[in-house]
């Protein structure tokens, strides 16, 4: 009897133990999508949340999938302090925009490409919290519209407000006219009688 007693006590700490670790988990929050046009600049934000105060050794780490799915790619890593990625296509295309204080793991990405369409990973591990959510934004590059699409969509719009006005003021002034013509008229016919 004593032997089950023990048994029963270690299975409810062993529960109890894990509601606690699942508790502690790190937890990541991102936008799930993304929409920015092609050449510009885009802050792919990321925070997180801890059951531990921040640690010196809290580790980031952003990844990118392309959409055709090949291999993920590393993007940014953070340590103690932001590393930018030595090779591959975002070197020299991505800078850090975290505040660790805040929570904020944050990364921008610079002169977006369409090849740039594809799922980021934020992964965060705050010591001892290591297990948690990933956080994932799927990022999409849309074509930006040109100066010349622009221009003359406000040319057609233009003129055809122009060409409306146009036809406005010349039904007004037919009216007008013909108003006079049949004032003029009555005014011939009244005087005959």
């Amino acid at each position: 009897m004593r032997g089950r007693t023990w048994l029963g006590a270690a299975l409810v700490l062993g529960a109890q133990l894990r509601a606690l670790w699942l508790a502690a988990a790190v937890e990541v929050h991102t936008a799930k999508e993304v929409v920015a046009v092609n050449g510009t600049n885009q802050r792919l934000k990321c925070t997180f949340s801890s059951s531990s105060p921040v640690s010196q050794q809290l580790l980031v780490s952003w990844t990118f999938q392309p959409e055709d799915l090949s291999s993920h790619e590393p993007v940014f890593f953070y340590m103690k302090e932001p590393y930018k990625p030595p090779s591959g296509r975002f070197k020299e295309r991505v800078t850090w925009d975290g505040n660790i204080e805040r929570n904020d793991v944050s990364i921008i990405i610079w002169n977006l490409q369409p090849s740039d369409n594809g799922t980021f990973t934020c992964q965060v591990k705050n010591l001892p919290d290591v297990y948690g959510t990933i956080g994932e934004v799927r990022l999409r590059v849309v074509q930006k519209v040109s100066f010349s699409e622009i221009h003359f969509l406000a040319v057609a719009i233009g003129s055809a407000s122009v060409l409306m006005i146009i036809v406005v003021t010349a039904v007004i002034i037919c009216r007008q006219r013909r108003r006079k013509a049949r004032d003029k008229r009555m005014e011939v016919a009244d005087a005959d009688l």
